[in-house]
């Protein structure tokens, strides 16, 4: 499956985003999908996943609240919620999808990948 994010941008602190992930090539709403992002000088790190039926979502303990994952299988597009942003949102987002358990924030486990989106939160 093939997977472009996009909807990154130049956001003030506390503004909001929504970043989609769209997908072609295979049947979506067969993959589970992830979000991962990656700061200047950080690894890239987990941020939110959900189910290929989209009735399960999870989130590390130190992002919830802010981030909401969603997808919309006959648009074969996920989403990424992100509220109140803020400079330590700014990141690259990546989007991923796997077959199989939505459940795992291990990077390796997570089969295709998209490019990435510029999000830019200024102070």
């Amino acid at each position: 499956v093939q997977l472009q994010a996009s909807g990154g941008g130049l956001v003030q602190a506390g503004g909001s985003l929504r970043l989609s992930c769209a997908a072609s090539g295979r049947t979506f709403s067969e993959y589970a999908v992830g979000w991962f992002r990656q700061a200047p000088g950080k690894e890239r790190e987990y941020v939110a996943s959900i189910s290929s039926a989209g009735d399960n979502t999870v989130y590390p303990d130190a992002l919830k609240g802010r981030f909401t994952v969603s997808r919309d299988n006959s648009k074969n597009t996920a989403y990424l919620q992100i509220n109140t942003l803020t400079p330590e949102d700014t990141a690259v987002y990546y989007c991923a999808a796997r077959a199989g358990t939505y459940y795992t924030h291990v990077q390796s486990r997570w089969t295709y990948w998209g490019q990435g989106t510029q999000v830019t939160v200024s102070s």
